[in-house]
């Protein structure tokens, strides 16, 4: 179980994280790489450093990043895809983006499935400026 929590720490953690060395890839991209108990110690080591010192580096965020690790393992590989997704978009979203995406989320929280879908319509037929007034209106949470 240990080494599967650390696998899902890893899932979670390392897109966000840039690996500074990675390990040794095979110069075929098409071979594929050995499962977790077939990594040698060095390649284990050089997979969990970069979540070992974010880790350390952030114990007022520990509880946050466990969580995240622990709703990680409940997910179906669909609900993972789709995660994932979203932190690419996210990646490539500008600073105005990222503040409306968080006060929508917000917003949609509390809402009923019939209720978002009617926001999200109405949010695509807005300009830019009535978005902006929109988010105004319904500042996003201060981030964490």
């Amino acid at each position: 179980m240990r080494s599967f929590t650390t696998l899902v720490l890893l899932a979670l953690l390392l897109p966000c994280s840039a690996l500074a060395s990675p390990p040794q890839v095979a110069a075929d991209q098409a071979t594929p790489m050995p499962a977790w108990e077939q990594l040698t110690q060095a390649q284990r080591d050089a997979l969990i450093a970069p979540m070992r010192a974010r880790w350390n580096d952030n114990p007022e965020k520990r509880a946050r990043m466990y969580e995240h690790a622990r709703r990680w393992q409940d997910m179906t590989p669909e609900q993972r895809e789709r995660a994932h997704r979203g932190m690419k978009r996210w990646r490539h979203m500008d600073p105005e983006q990222r503040e409306q995406a968080r006060a929508l989320f917000q917003r949609m929280r509390g809402m009923s499935s019939e209720q978002r879908k009617e926001l999200r319509d109405r949010w695509h037929k807005m300009t830019t400026e009535q978005r902006r007034q929109w988010v105004e209106q319904n500042p996003p949470p201060a981030e964490r």
